[in-house]
């Protein structure tokens, strides 16, 4: 099969095309043949050495995948509620970058009507980190505010639609007046453009002085200080990734004077049955969300797979609004 493996840590260029073995699913498992496979940034710490597959996972990069079901475990099958010849997205934990992927069926759920399967490689990934730490760790709740760091990220995008599909208020981060356009246009109640705005003011502002009762939190670094400071009482800090660096220092005593939650999770080593958990409650929960077409995919660009170099390229340079996706039906 064709493939997009990393010839050595660095830069976009050391994504090159190759040619692998065809996997063979294991207990538990089953085989897709990718249509789509979406990008995160996780692959592109991978492919700098910064973030390597946990033990027994393939080397190749990508998370998630869109594609026809083609064999599998039958008990694995029956009980994820999957048939043979089905199209699927899918959570993996690597392997993503290939024209056949192996995944385990309880982090496989069916390509929502009315969505093609290239729009279904956004889906994994976003969604279930987004159902995880926003809903699940962190509990938000109808009528509270959500601010989300990086509104315009694949995560910033889904976040945005998910809690105001559950009825939340959302603020959001983005840095443009571009960005923050499209972060409005999407749900979002107010977006703060965070090369010109302090964040931390604009929050208090905008919820006259009360402060945000979740953070969802991508950079870390020096804006833990500041989201304590505009967090509300009982409020939930949720970091889920550390691009502004892992150290960070902030007033305890807030914490402790406002019974604030400092918390946050890393989904790809997590276990196939925590996994599996979050798969069942978005299919019950949100995709008949998407079905009904109050969620909607958000997708950048389109690469061709070969193209995997350029794709990671056009991330790190942070221009795009949404999801970047690799086709592997086009050249």
């Amino acid at each position: 099969m064709r493939a997009i493996e990393i010839s050595r840590h660095g830069g976009p260029e050391v994504l090159v095309p190759a040619e692998r073995p065809r996997p063979v699913p294991g207990p538990g498992e089953v085989l897709i043949q990718v249509a789509a496979s979406g990008i995160n940034r996780p692959d592109v710490l991978q492919r700098k050495g910064a973030y390597a597959p946990p033990p027994g996972a393939s080397d190749l990069p990508g998370l998630e995948v869109a594609g026809i079901l083609l064999d599998g475990d039958d008990s694995a099958l029956q009980l994820a509620g999957l048939e043979r010849g089905q199209a699927v997205c899918a959570l993996v934990a690597g392997g993503g970058y290939a024209e056949f992927c192996v995944a385990p069926a309880v982090q496989c759920l069916p390509v929502p009507r009315g969505w093609s399967l290239l729009e279904a490689a956004t889906l994994p990934e976003t969604f279930f980190t987004v159902w995880s730490n926003v809903f699940e760790r962190a509990a938000l709740q109808a009528g509270e505010t959500l601010l989300i760091q990086g509104g315009s990220s694949g995560i910033g995008v889904t976040a945005i639609q998910l809690a105001k599909a559950f009825g939340a208020r959302v603020l959001v981060t983005a840095g443009s007046p571009e960005k923050c356009q499209a972060c409005v246009a999407l749900g979002a109640d107010a977006a703060i453009d965070y090369r010109t705005q302090d964040f931390a003011e604009e929050v208090r502002r905008l919820t006259d002085g009360r402060g945000a009762d979740v953070i969802l939190d991508m950079v870390a670094g020096d804006y833990v200080s500041r989201e304590i400071a505009c967090l509300a009482d009982d409020g939930r800090l949720v970091i889920i990734a550390v691009q502004g660096g892992v150290k960070a220092q902030f007033n305890a005593g807030e914490v402790l004077r406002r019974r604030l939650t400092v918390t946050g999770s890393t989904l790809r080593p997590r276990s196939e049955a925590f996994k599996g958990g979050i798969a069942r409650a978005l299919r019950q929960r949100v995709w008949p969300l998407i079905e009904s077409g109050r969620i909607r995919p958000v997708i950048d660009r389109v690469f061709p797979a070969a193209q995997a170099a350029s794709a990671h390229a056009c991330m790190e340079a942070s221009q795009h609004v949404g999801k970047i996706v690799l086709d592997w039906s086009l050249n």
